[in-house]
């Protein structure tokens, strides 16, 4: 078992619901705020990737009307994102589908937004999942795939308890939202051909929109 999904078994489910429930509570409806405003959609198929306990997923069907689909491989975190999903009273909206970013069990251009909130920085092969993602992704669609924290006050008080509670939180973070990483994205979304995508670094985090504006494969 590799140590990504060592870290998401039955414990590493339970922990990430805990921290997604006290701590970082507040970030999701912003986030899913952030984004519903950006783009203007609020209805269609939304796909959250790496959707853990559900946490983000759930925020946007909160505030849309979207259908989510929350993908995830580990049938821990399902089990944790079920009993979330089932107590917000969305069983009817949110739909979990266990599956592999690099070979995701969805359609070409099925998917009108899809969002990810701290999953991509475990991907294995971010080439390969992009090609995915934008192979699923509709025309007229956007992704808002990265991480933060929705705004600037939230990220500064979520990161002082986050390094108060674990002192290597604050390089590994730095690390993921470093001028280096967001070039080796920038780099990736280049080589695969990705034709129209913006990268924002800011006070909302650090996130990739891709703009797909017809059907076609990449490089």
């Amino acid at each position: 078992m590799s140590d990504t999904k060592k870290k998401f078994d039955k414990k590493g489910a339970r922990g990430m619901d805990e921290i997604a429930k006290t701590l970082f509570a507040p970030i999701y409806p912003v986030i899913a705020e952030n984004l519903i405003r950006r783009f203007g959609i609020t209805k269609g198929t939304c796909i959250d990737l790496g959707s853990g306990p559900a946490s983000l997923g759930i925020a946007v069907a909160q505030q849309s009307d979207f259908s989510v689909i929350a993908l995830d491989y580990s049938d821990d975190m399902h089990e944790v994102a079920a009993r979330n999903i089932s107590e917000e009273g969305l069983s009817e909206r949110i739909r979990l589908l266990c599956g592999d970013v690099h070979a995701m069990p969805l359609d070409d251009d099925s998917a009108d937004l899809i969002i990810s909130r701290g999953s991509m920085f475990f991907w294995d092969d971010i080439h390969t999942a992009f090609r995915e993602v934008y192979r699923i992704l509709k025309p007229g669609g956007k992704t808002y795939i990265g991480g933060g924290f929705g705004n600037k006050e939230l990220r500064d008080e979520i990161s002082a308890a986050m390094i108060k509670k674990d002192p290597d939180w604050k390089k590994f973070n730095q690390k993921n939202i470093s001028p280096e990483n967001v070039e080796r994205f920038h780099a990736m979304l280049d080589e695969i051909g990705v034709p129209e995508y913006e990268i924002i670094l800011g006070d909302e985090g650090f996130w990739i929109v891709i703009s797909k504006t017809e059907a076609g494969a990449l490089l």
